[in-house]
Parts: C-alpha cells; structure tokens; sequence
C-alpha cells in the first residue's frame, strides 16, 4: 500500500503516489476493504496536492513594466489573471 505520512513529501511525490492509488483502484484486484483504504489514502493525497498547489500559486508574482516603463509587482490570481499591486519605487 501507499505510505500515510505525508511529513515533508515533495508535490511531485505525492502525485506519483495518487498515481499508483487510481491505477490499484482501476485495476479492480483489490478487496472491498483495501480498495476503501485505497480511496481514503487517495483523497489524503488529493488534499496535499491542492494545498501544495495553492502555497506555490500563492508565492507566484510577476514583474512587468507599466505603460510609463516602470516595473510593477502584480500577483496572480486563481483565474491566471494578473491583478495589480502596489508599484515598487
């Protein structure tokens, strides 16, 4: 089975786990029992992987020049749109 302890799992490790999770539920072979722990185990993964996913978008910022030349700092949003901030000096 896949290991529960997430600790300081990389993302792309984690994602490679619920892999392996959908593939063994896919396959059909497990028991009732293993296939519920298996779909239990998944969704721990699936909740890492967005949390994972949400810090790193949250640290995504873009520098880009505003219509004078100046460099602006503008965050991303969820809709991978870009909102402006504060104008650095």
């Amino acid at each position: 089975m896949v290991k529960k302890d997430q600790g300081k799992k990389k993302f792309e490790e984690a994602l490679e786990e619920l892999e392996k999770v959908v593939e063994q539920l896919e396959s059909g072979e497990l028991s009732l029992e293993d296939a519920l722990a298996a779909f239990e185990e998944g969704v721990r993964l699936v909740k890492y992987c967005n949390q994972k996913l949400t810090e790193v978008e949250r640290r995504i910022e873009l520098l880009v020049k505003d219509k004078e030349g100046k460099l602006q700092l503008k965050a991303l949003t969820d809709a991978g749109d870009e909102e402006p901030e504060a104008e650095e000096p």
